[in-house]
């Protein structure tokens, strides 16, 4: 899971996102308005914009049986694709190039999974240094736009997955595609056009604003919140700049089949 949303700088390295990972650690206010809007349990944490109503989505249609492999792609702290993992009785492999983010979500695939069910390793979108085919499954969550360009990422996506395997995708994508206030990245982002370019098949892209509206409530959340942790200033001030262009984006989910 990389920062929440597609408000976060471009310009962005590896060692800013160590830092910001760092600083999650220390920040139970941003683990608690976020799991709150998100709808996670109380006891389950590492959440991020994703809502809990979306992790059963994500399982339903990744189709996975158990011992199946699932890739989960800009990781981030892991929560998602081991509970996910949890559910299915798969295996998880999880790149981030955040080595933080990494060891985060070794740490908490450790304490959730069985041994020897998950790994964290360092990579990037374009490049995850995986073998050809060796996924049942594939997941990234709110990332893709990330890649330069996104298109990049899926290309490699098809590549790691078997015939047969499924691709699930959280993004965001502009309501006009002329609208100068969508970040440039997300502009970029076109899940109708891109994942058959890439080699998939089965493609379906919905709109999902019950996650928005989600999204939403923690922004709000955030931004009133008094706690100046260094999470909550990096989650107040992207909140900010997500509410002031709120209208701009629209909540996608796509879902796709490697041939």
């Amino acid at each position: 899971m990389t920062p929440d949303g597609p408000a976060v700088p471009a310009t962005r390295d590896a060692a800013y996102f160590d830092q910001w990972y760092a600083d999650m650690t220390s920040s139970p206010t941003r683990d608690d308005i976020v799991g709150r809007a998100m709808g996670w349990p109380t006891d389950l944490e590492f959440g991020g914009v994703l809502p809990w109503q979306g992790v059963a989505e994500l399982t339903e249609e990744l189709r996975l049986q158990p011992d199946g492999l699932l890739l989960d792609i800009a990781c981030g702290r892991g929560g998602y694709a081991i509970e996910i993992a949890s559910r299915a009785g798969a295996r998880v492999v999880g790149v981030d190039f955040s080595a933080v983010a990494v060891e985060q979500a070794a740490s908490l695939g450790a304490r959730r999974l069985p041994a020897g069910r998950s790994e964290f390793r360092v990579g990037t979108l374009t490049a995850t240094g995986l073998p050809t085919g060796v996924a049942d499954g594939l997941m990234c969550v709110d990332a893709v736009q990330f890649a330069e360009p996104p298109v990049a990422a899926l290309v490699e996506f098809r590549r790691l997955l078997r015939p047969g395997g499924r691709l699930v995708l959280t993004c965001w994508e502009a309501v006009d595609p002329s609208d100068e206030r969508v970040p440039r990245r997300i502009h970029a982002v076109d899940l109708r056009r891109d994942l058959p370019q890439a080699g998939f098949v089965d493609v379906t892209v919905h709109d999902k604003p019950e996650w928005r509206r989600a999204e939403r409530a923690m922004w709000e959340q955030a931004v009133a919140a008094v706690d100046s942790d260094p999470a909550m200033r990096s989650l107040q001030a992207e909140g900010r700049r997500s509410l002031d262009t709120f209208d701009s984006l629209r909540r996608v989910f796509a879902t796709a089949t490697a041939p």
